[in-house]
Formats: structure tokens, C-alpha cells, sequence
């Protein structure tokens, strides 16, 4: 893991990392802001709805504006690696043009779409797991052994996945998937333990995604025969 991370950090001022930073900011600050912009207008037009005053209605779209900012600050994990996960491929070349040249040439570039919906299920899974995992976190609260622990353990597990995939889905073919995540599952969540961590981190937080990615491609490598 650490020669991935140190092997990851040493390629960030790569065209093609630098390139993919710049669109998957773009794109994540794109999402949170409709989603903030959304909620505001949203609630300001319901309050109204309802006949609330003007300034009823500002209250009521300034919280649902921090409701909204609680919910990004949930799923920014999410919502940034699946705007990495749109421009993946070129992380994952780039990585591979330099350390394993000879599996980027056997590798099948994974389609837009497909990766769209790779984004799309890693959100979805992130918020639905969340959700379930919602009565585990109050448990952990309650006994004192800390919500923060279950949270990271869940999520390693979700980001092991979501950056698995990215890499795999080039290599393997869609039936393979299942036995390699069965087959990978501590490396997988080492991996996406490492990508938690990284994104707690402010400012690091940023480039998380990116070294994750990296990170990925480098660990299912360097396990191939």
C-alpha cells in the first residue's frame, strides 16, 4: 500500500492526473451546487406554497440550504470519486502507459456510459448503505465505542469498491467481476480505507480522489500473475 501511495504522489503533476483534477472538480463543484441550489429554491417555494411570509421563506430556504451542505459534506466522498470515475480511464493509462505497459495494451477502455453508471450505483449505494447503517452508527453512539470508526469501516468498504472497479472493469470482463470482488475483498477495503483517509484530510481531501484512483490502478497490478 505505501508504494502505491508513494508510486501515486510522484505521478500527480502528470498532464493527464492534472487534467482529470481539473473536470472532476469541475463536475463535483457542479453537482453540490445544484443540489444546494436546488434545496433553497425548493423550500422558498414550498414555504410560499404553504402562504409563509417572505422572510418565512428565506429562514426556510437558508436551512434547508445547511441541510443541504450536511448532506454534501455525507456524500462528497461519493460524489467525488464518481466524477473521477467518469474520467477514470485516463488516470488509470496514464498509470499504466508508465509502470505496465504491457497490460495497457490489453486493456478494453470502459464506455462513457458505462462508467456514468458506475458513478450513479457508487452514489446510490454510498447514500443507501448509509442510511441502513444509520441504526449501527446510533448503537456505536450510545456504547461510546464511537460513531466515526463504524462510518469509516462502512465507507472503506464502499470506496474499495467503487476504485476496484475502476481499474478491473478494463481488464476483466463484466461476469469476472463478482469473483475478483469475492476474491479481493481485504485489499479492496485496505485500499479503500487508505482513499477514507486521504479524504478526511482538508485540502489533501482534493487530490484524494485522483491518488486514490492511482493507488488502484498500481494494487491490481502489482497482485496480477
Amino acid at each position: 500500500m505505501l508504494t502505491a501511495f508513494t508510486l501515486s504522489l510522484a505521478q500527480l503533476g502528470d498532464r493527464a492526473f492534472l487534467a482529470v483534477l481539473a473536470k472532476s472538480l469541475a463536475v463535483t463543484l457542479a453537482l453540490l451546487s445544484t443540489l444546494g441550489a436546488g434545496l433553497w429554491f425548493g423550500a422558498r417555494a414550498l414555504a410560499a406554497w404553504l402562504g409563509a411570509t417572505e422572510g418565512l421563506s428565506g429562514i426556510a430556504g437558508f436551512l434547508a440550504l445547511l441541510g443541504g451542505l450536511a448532506i454534501g459534506w455525507l456524500i462528497f466522498r461519493a460524489i467525488a470519486i464518481a466524477a473521477v470515475g467518469l474520467f477514470a480511464d485516463e488516470v488509470v493509462e496514464a498509470v499504466e502507459a508508465k509502470h505496465y505497459p504491457a497490460a495497457l495494451a490489453s486493456a478494453r477502455p470502459v464506455p462513457f456510459v458505462r462508467s456514468l453508471a458506475m458513478g450513479a450505483g457508487g452514489i446510490a449505494r454510498t447514500i443507501l448503505v448509509n442510511l441502513a447503517a444509520t441504526p449501527l452508527y446510533i448503537l456505536l453512539f450510545a456504547t461510546g465505542i464511537g460513531t466515526p470508526i463504524g462510518f469509516f469501516a462502512v465507507n472503506a468498504v464502499l470506496l474499495g469498491r467503487d476504485l476496484g472497479d475502476m481499474v478491473a472493469a478494463r481488464h476483466l470482463p463484466a461476469e469476472g467481476l463478482a469473483e475478483w470482488r469475492r476474491t479481493t475483498r481485504a485489499r479492496r477495503w485496505t485500499l479503500g480505507a487508505a482513499g477514507t483517509a486521504l479524504l478526511l484530510i482538508p485540502v489533501l481531501n482534493l487530490i484524494a480522489p485522483i491518488v486514490s484512483a492511482a493507488m488502484a490502478t498500481h494494487l491490481f497490478h502489482r497482485r496480477q500473475p
